[in-house]
């Protein structure tokens, strides 16, 4: 009986345990067809962010829903593989890709509650679902799961399958991989990372919301502290080592995205011109974008604009607190606030943690106000000293754009406890008293030879504003625009000596609103005035005439070569004044054909775009100027043309000889054929040299001697790819270019001689009311635009110019920018004339003229001789105040 029950038994099992590998069997040639290819992990691409650098290799500006900075599995810190194996899958090394013990786990937990709890997962498993399955807790999923792990492990080395794993973790905050997570939740490096770091990350995959350090500190310190447990039984530590690291305090807290500069305006113009180029495939397939600014510059660019908006800001005066927090604020039965006792300061604290940080100036809440001195609080919980002298005693009370209240003589005239201000860093831990600016300014620096934009920035703040006013803000750019409508009339015949009258005109225009009145400023009409002299004095009436001689048609038809659409500038006489509104960028592309000598170039910032593999997949090929292109191409016609010559000379010479034969001796005749070859051949060789010796002047390494060649070691000159169109000639540029030189040697601009320099040149710009503040100015290395202004197109205020609010601002970027480049020297073109003339009729001086004055003229426009020159005086004009438009 019991020998026939042990046998049933026996054979029960039997056929279970086959029916349950049939079973499993089944199941296996059902799934194992449909499942996918583990040598796809090989070639597997994360999802990695868009990164935008600049020109020497920076990090700027980092765009993408997933956080994920893929690492080698040798950079992997040795703790943190511990940490994890003690956490998800101490067998890691040993087992196949599935853990018996902890499916069996997993099995009882099933029976015992019903559902499935843990599922018993080794890394591998994880890394077969996060890559080829779902998280839908189903049986054919598990199954799956094991026979995909199964794979792996037969396919995969142990470090790739954990380097797989250790990247494509969620680890929360949009961390993907335990190097995202290191900088979201620690601001640093893995390998900076200490022993309670590292295991409070190793805690995360389990449940990233749940084990959060940020979102859950205590639920995440027992995580981490059972890990250590872990560690500390497993034998991956020993005791000394874990007693030092149980007690140590939760340090996470939230890191936004680190990057080695911070350029938003910049960062985000390079995203939006990286989508347009690739498609949203940008923000997750690892993209490496690289600009062409230069951080150094725009770390400058970023400064002179907070510089020059809050010097502004303080000659309007001071608008008052931002904020006021009252007693009930801190406790409502505190009625005293004079006690610094009564304040609660860790509440007024953490009010301050949430106000934004803009322009470097910090918010802060008075805490007590003495007779002429502040003590404030600070939003790391500082207390801080502002003195008389750091900007309590400038600040007056702003009443309007024109007017501001007397000089304070006490603290209490200025604030109060429980006024939230803003303070300003400066030099040895002092604070500066300050307001944010309500004006907003933009600068943009180009390169003029190919337009590559050097520096830009949009704003005072992108945090305050993300509207980037050098490519969005069109705005009137006034006097700024002059220089444009000066250069068609030096192409249609006028002359820097020709004379336009200063005289009141008044215009009846169906194009214009009512009657038309132009002014200069200040209402005074200076007469009869040279072209040059009304440029750099920027007078408004010489303009309009300059503009109604040359033809509204024919003015509007060239400003296309400047970037201009012609079809959309007014078809009336305020063009002449800048009436039609315009960019800052668009502004600076048109003064960068000033700058480059009458090339036209296009601005653009993305230099190349390379893959995860670091293949170029977008390179720039700008259009570059190039005036030794041109001139190689005149020396080249002049040497075709002098090799065309010297072989038609040598056939008449030898039809010559020939004739002679026939008359002369024999003798006589090859003694003459000699002499005509040794003279001819002398003839090719000074003229080969000549033209050799300009070739090596342009760069050219051509030899005109085996000698010379070998002692020449001057680089070859290497023409661009893309040639820049010329689109002014060089005799037109030539003169502009001196005029606007005028402008700060002599005229608005003079501001500008305070950087040292001679080969400065720009133009002022204000527009009326004044509303607008500009200044443009260029050397041959960089053409830089500045504005100021309001997006309410509010009143900047009397005495606010284009030289007294914008210049300061491009001065300030200009002496960084040109403190280690050479001064360069424009040479004066063929076709360029210099003469004597007289400055009050614009005619030849002769030698009776008096305060005479030298200009230069295309040879065509000069004017004639009439009698024998002498050298006088020169001219010295007195510099005057920008006009409003």
């Amino acid at each position: 009986m019991r020998n026939s029950l042990f046998r049933l038994t026996f054979w029960l099992a039997v056929c279970g345990s086959g029916a349950i590998i049939a079973g499993l069997a089944a199941f296996y040639l059902y799934l194992s067809p449909k499942l996918p290819s583990v040598e796809s992990l090989r070639h597997v691409k994360l999802q990695t962010p868009l990164r935008v650098y600049s020109s020497d290799g920076l990090l700027i500006g980092e765009f993408g829903e997933k956080r994920r900075t893929p690492i080698r599995h040798p950079d992997i810190p040795e703790l943190y593989t511990k940490a994890l194996l003690a956490a998800e899958d101490d067998q890691f090394y040993s087992h196949n890709g599935v853990s018996i013990r902890g499916l069996l786990r997993a099995a009882s937990q099933i029976v015992s509650s019903g559902h499935i709890q843990s599922g018993g997962s080794t890394i591998t498993m994880q890394v077969a679902r996060n890559f080829f399955l779902t998280r839908q807790q189903t049986f054919a999923r598990k199954f799956n799961e094991i026979l995909l792990a199964l794979q792996i492990e037969r396919e995969l080395s142990k470090e790739e399958i954990l380097e797989l794993y250790v990247n494509v973790i969620f680890l929360g905050n949009r961390a993907y991989g335990i190097n995202a997570a290191a900088e979201v939740y620690y601001g640093k490096p893995l390998s900076e990372l200490s022993l309670a770091q590292l295991a409070m990350i190793a805690g995360l995959p389990k449940a990233p919301s749940t084990f959060n350090p940020i979102a859950n500190p205590e639920r995440a310190l027992i995580r981490r502290n059972w890990i250590l447990g872990r560690m500390l039984s497993l034998g991956y530590i020993d005791q000394n080592l874990y007693d030092a690291t149980i007690n140590e305090p939760v340090t996470a807290s939230v890191h936004g995205i680190k990057v080695d500069y911070h350029a938003p305006y910049v960062a985000e113009m390079a995203r939006r011109q990286a989508i347009d180029i690739y498609g949203n495939g940008a923000y997750t397939d690892g993209l490496k974008v690289y600009t062409t600014i230069n951080s150094k510059l725009q770390e400058r660019a970023q400064q002179a604009v907070i510089d020059g908006l809050i010097a502004y800001d303080q000659r309007k005066g001071f608008r008052g607190p931002e904020q006021h927090w009252p007693a009930s604020f801190i406790d409502p039965s505190v009625t005293d606030v004079t006690d610094f006792n009564n304040l609660d300061l860790a509440a007024w604290q953490d009010a301050l943690e949430n106000l934004s940080r803009y322009g470097g100036l910090e918010p802060a809440v008075v805490v007590q106000v003495f007779e002429q001195q502040i003590r404030a609080l600070l939003a790391n919980g500082d207390i801080v000293d502002i003195e008389w002298e750091q900007g309590l005693r400038q600040a007056r009370a702003f009443k309007t754009e024109n007017a501001r209240g007397p000089r304070p003589k006490l603290a209490t005239n200025i604030v109060a406890v429980g006024d939230v201000v803003r303070l300003r860093p400066e030099a040895e831990g002092n604070w500066r008293f300050s307001q944010v600016p309500k004006a907003q300014a933009a600068l943009i620096a180009l390169n003029p030879k190919d337009g590559a934009i050097i520096s830009m920035v949009g704003g005072f703040d992108f945090a305050q504003s993300h509207f980037n006013r050098v490519t969005q803000a069109k705005r009137q750019p006034g006097s700024n625009f002059k220089p444009f409508v000066y250069t068609t009339a030096l192409e249609h015949g006028m002359t820097p000596a020709s004379i336009i009258n200063d005289a009141p005109i008044v215009f009846e225009d169906a194009n214009l609103e009512s009657t038309w009145r132009p002014e200069n400023d200040g209402g005074k009409f200076y007469g009869p005035t040279r072209l040059r002299q009304a440029l750099y004095r920027s007078r408004n009436l010489v303009s309009i005439r300059v503009l109604r001689n040359i033809g509204i048609r024919n003015a509007i038809k060239g400003m296309d070569r400047f970037g201009f659409e012609p079809a959309l500038l007014p078809k009336d006489l305020s063009l002449a004044l800048g009436s039609y509104a315009l960019t800052p960028l668009e502004i600076a592309t048109g003064y960068a054909v000033f700058a480059n000598g009458g090339f036209k170039v296009e601005p653009y910032l993305l230099i190349s775009m390379v893959d995860v593999n670091d293949e170029v997949i977008y390179q720039a090929n700008p259009a570059t100027a190039c005036p030794q292109c041109e001139q190689m191409t005149l020396v080249e016609d002049d040497l075709e043309l002098a090799q065309s010559e010297t072989d038609s000379d040598g056939e008449t010479l030898a039809a010559q000889s020939s004739e002679q034969a026939k008359t002369q001796d024999e003798t006589t005749d090859k003694n003459e054929a000699n002499s005509a070859a040794t003279n001819n051949n002398l003839l090719d060789a000074e003229l080969a040299a000549e033209l050799a010796s300009e070739l090596a002047a342009l760069g050219e390494n051509i030899p005109a001697t085996e000698e010379s060649a070998e002692t020449n070691t001057e680089p070859a000159f290497v023409a661009p790819a893309n040639p820049a169109e010329r689109v002014l000639s060089p005799q037109v540029a030539y003169l502009i270019n001196s005029m606007l030189q005028d402008v700060i040697r002599k005229g608005t601009g003079t501001a500008a001689k305070s950087l040292g320099r001679n080969d400065l040149a720009g133009k002022t710009g204000t527009t009326n009311g004044p509303r607008d503040a500009w200044f443009s100015g260029y050397n041959s290395e960089l053409a830089v635009t500045t504005w100021l202004g309001f997006d309410q197109n509010l009143m900047l205020g009397r005495r606010e110019y284009g030289g007294s609010a914008a210049l300061p601002i491009w001065i300030d970027y200009m002496r960084t920018a040109l403190k280690d480049v050479a001064e360069s020297k424009r040479p004066q073109p063929e076709g360029i004339i210099t003469v004597r003339i007289d400055p009050k009729t614009g005619e030849r001086a002769n030698i009776n003229t008096i305060g005479a004055i030298y200009e230069s003229f295309r040879t065509e426009n000069a004017p004639e001789l009439l009698r024998q020159e002498s050298i006088g005086s020169s001219e010295s004009d007195e510099a005057l105040p920008e006009e409003l438009f």
